[in-house]
């Protein structure tokens, strides 16, 4: 059976610190899914379409990752395609709590499925997307935090 994980998140816009949890999942899996997730209640900083086609460009030379959108609940999602991991990346300990949280809830809806943390690596620590579009949102220049691939003017 294939060893495979939906890494899960709104990615608006993507960051080297998700890039790097991807990244260094690899190994431990036979295959990742990035799946962005849609609320309808949220508009993103960034269009859905393009927010994927960054992840694609960025991984497009990596056969074992591919990217989707989902609504609804990542439990539910995992059930729909057969799936038994969750990755999550944990910058802080708040983070672990939180995470920690989801990850007891969707085993409780869902026995059968695994969420796997990874420690962000010590760089990236402190990045996150909000961080991110706020620097953009105010003119800065955000392209240390963001993948090489990417051009936000694009």
């Amino acid at each position: 059976m294939k060893k495979i994980a939906i890494f899960p998140g709104s990615f608006d816009p993507i960051t080297k610190g998700h890039e790097s949890i991807i990244l260094r999942a690899l190994p431990l899996f036979d295959e990742i899914i990035v799946a962005i997730g849609v609320n309808e209640r949220k508009t993103g900083f960034f269009p859905l379409e393009k927010r994927k086609a960054w992840i694609e460009d960025v991984f497009h030379s990596e056969p074992k990752i591919s990217v989707i959108t989902y609504e609804g609940l990542t439990v539910d999602l995992c059930k729909k395609l057969d799936i038994k991991f969750i990755l999550r990346g944990l910058r802080t300990s708040a983070d672990f709590e939180f995470e920690r949280s989801i990850g007891q809830m969707n085993k409780k809806m869902l026995p059968d499925i695994e969420t796997v943390f990874l420690l962000t690596t010590p760089e990236h620590t402190a990045l996150n997307s909000y961080i991110v579009r706020d620097i953009i949102r105010n003119g800065g220049d955000a392209s240390q935090f963001i993948p090489d691939r990417i051009n936000l003017n694009d």
